[in-house]
């Protein structure tokens, strides 16, 4: 499983054909981290660990409802969408404790199509950490709305008077995750098994809120485990007659759906590298001009992160999301705390987030924006004491205010190109103007309530 010994391919053939499987999941992340996949019978996924497969390109040429980008170099009918080869990954295979015997194996694109898969984009930053003496260590932590609702009663309603599971507001709630118990420990019976184990699960505050803390891990498998806990914990609540939202904001009413990045980085010899004894709050140079790159390239890379129309719903005063790009100790009024105490829980928590980002991507910024800050030992602005929100703040650390506005941003960044290359960043910034101007389109409840009538 994965998380444990890493396996090799002959020992995953092995044991599948010990376990009598005949067929195999296989999954790759797109642009947004919708994971796409297939069942494979054995005997070609046995083929395609040493061989690789095809698997059409079009999954990075269309966006999250299947609709094709009008403006993407890489494919479109122009390239006649062709197979691009993916390489499967036997150490990220997993049991699927909802269907029986049966694995789910991870691969990732390869060949031209390797410059902008989300994985492959992400391995590259960790592969620039290597190559500066760092190991990187992290955990997602996801607000997620549960409601009584399946995808057919959500079309019918048109989205509105959806029931949550629960009533009221109800943090930290004993009365509520008792009185659910069954789900509660289903899921985290599944996320135990197929290896994303979560550290702590809870109500949030709002009607059918839950906050799910994912383990520390390392690597690539930090965001592999936030992708799959995503996607499982929506197959597990409609496999029971529900549904679980992960937009980051569902109702003007609540607040919205972080998806917070905990990232500390540890150098030669496994030692913290974010930990000085003899400086303020312990707080290394390292850890310092981390902080300073990720503040510095907020602004440049946010689409990266806000990446929906929906993201910057979120992002208004006064519902636990920031609103320019701050930081502070212990802080959560700011885009990024800093977590102080001893060397072995010194961290950064990456709050600008919210529970849409594609996790691979959104890792990719946090972190290589951080990598970025040491390498050009860039100074973060006065850390914020007290309400972030009421703070006078310099023009330099404002943020987008739109997607398209932030895809611009993006294109302009010439540490995007650095850290990501210009593939990647062409290809993403032209998904997310795909999106601005498809959300365009729509005439909205709003739109109609206010003009319909009076206009």
């Amino acid at each position: 499983m994965a998380g444990k010994k890493p396996m090799g391919a002959e020992e995953l053939k092995r044991l599948i054909t010990l376990s009598g499987a005949q067929y195999v999941k296989v999954g790759v992340f797109d642009i947004d981290g919708i994971m796409r996949g297939k069942y494979m019978h054995r005997d070609k996924f046995f083929s395609a660990l040493e061989k690789g497969f095809g698997f059409c390109d079009v999954v990075l040429g269309w966006d999250s409802h299947d609709q094709l980008y009008d403006s993407s170099t890489y494919t479109g009918w122009h390239t006649a969408y062709p197979d691009a080869p993916v390489r499967l990954l036997p150490e990220t295979y997993r049991e699927v404790p909802l269907e029986e015997d049966t694995f789910l194996v991870l691969g990732e694109f390869t060949g031209k199509a390797e410059a902008i898969c989300p994985r492959g984009t992400l391995r590259r930053v960790l592969e620039r950490a290597e190559a500066m003496g760092f190991a990187t260590a992290g955990g997602f932590e996801y607000e997620f709305f549960v409601f009584d609702e399946t995808p057919n009663s959500v079309r019918e309603k048109g989205y509105r008077n959806l029931k949550p599971i629960t009533p009221g507001y109800f943090g930290y709630s004993m009365i509520r995750s008792s009185v659910h118990a069954d789900f509660y420990h289903d899921l985290l019976d599944m996320c135990e098994v197929m290896g994303f184990p979560l550290e702590g699960l809870h109500t949030e505050t709002g009607p059918g809120v839950l906050e799910a803390a994912i383990n520390v891990t390392h690597g690539v498998e930090i965001a592999d485990r936030a992708a799959l806990f995503k996607t499982f914990t929506k197959v597990l609540a409609q496999r029971r007659g529900w549904m679980a939202t992960f937009m980051a904001k569902w109702s003007r009413d609540w607040p919205g759906q972080s998806g917070h990045i905990h990232i500390s980085l540890a150098g030669k010899g496994g030692k913290p590298a974010f930990y000085d004894a003899k400086k303020d709050e312990g707080i290394s140079d390292t850890m310092r001009w981390f902080i300073g790159g990720q503040q510095a390239l907020m602004p440049e890379l946010l689409s990266m992160i806000a990446c929906t129309v929906n993201s910057y719903t979120r992002l208004i005063p006064g519902y636990w999301a920031p609103t320019h790009a701050t930081w502070g100790i212990d802080n959560r009024t700011c885009a990024l705390r800093a977590i102080t105490g001893s060397a072995k829980s010194q961290r950064v928590e990456y709050r600008i987030a919210a529970a849409d980002a594609n996790p691979h991507i959104a890792l990719a910024a946090a972190l290589g924006s951080g990598l970025w800050g040491i390498e050009h030992k860039i100074e973060p602005t006065a850390a914020v004491v007290g309400n972030a929100y009421a703070v006078k703040h310099s023009k330099k650390i404002d943020l987008p205010k739109t997607i398209m506005e932030a895809a611009g941003r993006l294109r302009e960044s010439e540490a995007a190109r650095e850290l990501f290359g210009s593939e990647f960043v062409e290809h993403y910034a032209q998904s997310r103007e795909w999106e601005e101007r498809e959300h365009r389109k729509a005439i909205t409840d709003w739109q109609l309530a206010r003009y319909f009538e009076i206009i």
